[in-house]
């Protein structure tokens, strides 16, 4: 029987059991048994590295692991044992474990599963329609199809804001770029976003301070939150600081990493909203990280449809 799971700690609220099953509840194994996925919480990650190798066929990788998760597939790579993808190649993380014939393959769903929630709020439709055109490689022609579209849908380059540098934040922060935005970092500590910036100067990232929050995020057309916690500048936000006002399009897009306790509270989302603004709830970066990478971890294509009815009840727009 193969397994999947989830390594990180804590894990104990994550909804990507819930997810998985409702990816595959019609597939069954040849000897009849559903598909399993299993919560591996620990805070050692050689113990759970140790259950990954010796049970399992693929995993995804949660905080605080997804370095860790990435350096080690680099080790195994220069053996002959691993495979990096482009997107964990250059964030230097990973969120998603393969065993292959060839090796572990390192991969980064949190990657994908930002450039097609980000696409979907400029696009309302486009991933289902790319999905029923283009199959497996539809976030592929997503991505080809916002960055051909920048000229149409903004009257100049279009400006992000990346809070929070760890593995989630280094994910959102690529994405961003790759998706044509000029991108500025934001993190509690400075000097780690600095780091960020210094380590991958082809994307001219830019630093600003957290205290800056409020401004910046007045100025970008996209904001991607990855701090676990709210920070306090967030309760002071008027409906004002969402007004597109110099902005290089009329909506403001803002997508938030935390599904279990938004930092972006229902205020704070009605504010966003009457700004003509776009929320787009850690939920549906869940579902669409999911969606791009289940297949890569089973090699079948996950019923969309049973994953959005498994997240009614939660926040999710």
């Amino acid at each position: 029987m193969r397994k999947f799971g989830l390594i990180g700690d804590p894990i104990s609220k994550s909804g990507s059991p819930s997810l998985f099953r409702a990816a595959y509840r019609n597939e069954e194994q040849e000897d009849g048994s559903p598909y399993s996925y299993d919560l591996i919480e620990g805070c050692d990650f050689e113990a759970s590295w140790d259950i990954f190798i010796k049970e399992y066929s693929a995993i995804n990788v949660t905080a605080p692991f997804k370095e860790k998760a990435y350096a080690r597939v680099e080790e195994l790579s220069e053996l002959g044992k691993g495979l990096v993808s482009g997107p964990a190649a250059r964030i230097g993380a990973s969120n998603l474990l393969v065993k292959t014939s060839e090796g572990i393959a390192a991969h980064n769903s949190d990657f994908t599963g930002i450039v097609v929630a980000v696409a979907e709020a400029y696009y309302p439709g486009i991933v289902e329609e790319f999905i029923k055109e283009y199959g497996s490689n539809f976030c592929i022609k997503v991505h080809q199809f916002f960055l051909m579209s920048l000229g149409r849908r903004f009257t100049s380059q279009p400006q992000a804001l990346i809070v929070g540098c760890g593995g989630a934040g280094r994910a959102a922060a690529v994405a961003a770029a790759e998706l044509g935005f000029a991108t500025v970092l934001m993190n509690r500590t400075e000097d780690k976003a600095r780091e960020i910036a210094e380590a991958m100067p082809e994307y001219g990232f830019l630093v600003d301070p957290i205290a800056d929050f409020k401004e910046a995020l007045r100025e970008c057309d996209l904001v991607i939150y990855t701090v676990p916690a709210a920070i306090p500048q967030i309760q002071e936000l008027s409906a004002d600081h969402f007004l597109q006002e110099g902005c290089s399009c009329d909506s403001k897009v803002i997508l938030e990493a935390n599904y279990k306790d938004p930092s972006f509270d229902e205020g704070t989302r009605v504010k966003i909203a009457a700004a003509d603004g776009t929320y787009i709830p850690g939920t549906k970066w869940l579902l669409y990280q999911a969606l791009t990478g289940y297949p890569l971890m089973t090699g079948l294509e996950p019923d969309l449809d049973a994953m959005k009815q498994s997240l009614l009840g939660t926040v999710f727009g």
